[in-house]
């Protein structure tokens, strides 16, 4: 039960898009002011060592599945048609569940490019969810913009009068409208921002954004995750995002305040893979993380995770305990006394006992089984870390303590008793995950 005794806890999840550990104060970053976020961890807990997959789709699909990709990944913007996410999971315990953001798992590719691919994931009207407001519901070439004046797609009808809007706006002017009509039911809300994706633009907050006239859909359509470098936009805009999106999680943490049910509610804010290549950020005030988007190196896959449940979590918490992005469904069926049914098959491992100050069981290794474009050329990459060691398939092994940009593999032939220790811990592992 949630601390007032009465219900089962609303959920709350919110997922940044591109944006990486670096980027938040409470982790250290100064290039970027993060007031809500750091706010957040001051109040609640702050992970050190949370790691998702590098790109947006496999990271979705883990999260809202708590499943590794090998067992049901089947291209890049797609989810199965028939897999069963927590949308439907919490809808069919009684919850109230929203979706607000982006989609983009129904059909990514282009009329010319992998066609055989179209149409082949979940429409959000299959996702599970009772209500939706969503980017990019459909075909790639009909996207539009995300951001200035963007294409919403909710609950079956496009909005009209989106001019001069800013999507960001939109979807938490519906999450916000949302948790005030269901204040008297537990919910579940999950809201995968559109910020901090390309195209890097102006914000409402920027001097810029009135003269803005955001790319034509045409153009946003062409654009191909194998086409990003012929992008023009401009990495300045990088902080305005950022600054953005945390004003916008400020505005459904003070919506949870006014409804008088933030004590209700647990709050989880993670990102979903390394932030844009092009992206340099300062850490500590001196150290340099260039983004790592699309790369197996830990700046690609290593995330801010930030959570808040007033009086359940304790004030100023940190861990270092190791999570991956097939641990929040266990953890908010957990936090929701939801039972999945028994053909249900879960990879990941709750992290709720941490979040209310306990010991739990933390993980001792996080698997990664990486295809960023099933179908293409790129080979799927295996590798598995733990704090200090990290062993891919083919038998290099990093210590990323002292490499952590991975640049000086170790060959089995090279061990030393440490190293010989290390991969003979982690090389089972692979065994264990067998299609």
């Amino acid at each position: 039960m949630s601390p007032s005794g009465n219900r089962r806890p609303n959920i709350v999840l919110i997922m940044s898009d591109d944006l990486g550990y670096e980027a938040i104060g409470a982790n250290g970053g100064t290039s970027y002011a993060t007031p809500v976020l750091d706010g957040m961890a001051g109040a609640g807990i702050r992970f050190e060592n949370a790691h998702v997959q590098p790109l947006c789709t496999p990271t979705r699909v883990q999260l809202m599945t708590g499943k590794y990709n090998f067992r049901n990944y089947i291209g890049f913007g797609l989810i199965a048609p028939d897999e069963v996410t927590f949308g439907h999971l919490f809808s069919s315990a009684g919850y109230k569940t929203c979706i607000a953001g982006k989609w983009q798992l129904h059909s990514y590719n282009p009329p010319d490019e992998m066609p055989e691919a179209r149409s082949t994931g979940q429409k959000i009207e299959d996702a599970g969810f009772d209500e939706f407001c969503v980017w990019h519901p459909h075909h790639t070439e009909e996207k539009g913009s995300r951001y200035k004046s963007p294409i919403v797609y909710e609950n079956g009808e496009f909005l009209e009068n989106m001019e001069g809007k800013y999507g960001e706006d939109v979807f938490a002017d519906y999450i916000i409208d949302f948790m005030e009509r269901n204040r008297d039911d537990p919910f579940f809300v999950y809201f995968p921002m559109a910020l901090t994706h390309r195209p890097l633009e102006p914000t409402p907050d920027s001097p810029e954004f009135d003269d803005f006239v955001p790319p034509s859909n045409e153009t946003l359509g062409a654009r191909t995750w194998a086409k990003l470098e012929d992008w023009d936009d401009e990495a300045r805009y990088y902080k305005d995002m950022v600054e953005y999106h945390d004003k916008v999680i400020g505005r459904v943490n003070a919506k949870l305040e006014q409804l008088g049910i933030a004590e209700d509610t647990l709050v989880i804010y993670v990102g979903d893979n390394g932030s844009p290549v092009e992206v340099c950020s300062i850490i500590h005030s001196h150290t340099e993380v260039c983004g790592g988007k699309g790369l197996t190196v830990d700046r690609g896959t290593h995330v801010p995770l930030i959570c808040s449940w007033p009086g359940t979590i304790p004030s100023g918490a940190v861990t270092t305990d190791l999570i991956d992005a097939s641990d929040f469904l266990p953890t908010i069926l957990e936090a929701a006394e939801i039972t999945p049914p028994d053909d249900y098959f879960i990879d990941g491992r709750s992290f709720l006992p941490q979040l209310k100050g306990e010991t739990g069981n933390p993980r001792d290794w996080i698997f990664f089984h990486f295809e960023p474009m099933s179908g293409r050329v790129h080979r799927y990459a295996r590798f598995i870390r733990d704090h200090r060691w990290k062993l891919y398939d083919d038998g290099r092994l990093f210590d990323l303590n002292a490499d952590p940009e991975e640049e000086a593999a170790f060959d089995p032939a090279d061990d030393d008793g440490e190293r010989s220790e290390a991969r003979s811990r982690l090389a089972p592992v692979f065994e264990q995950m067998i299609k």
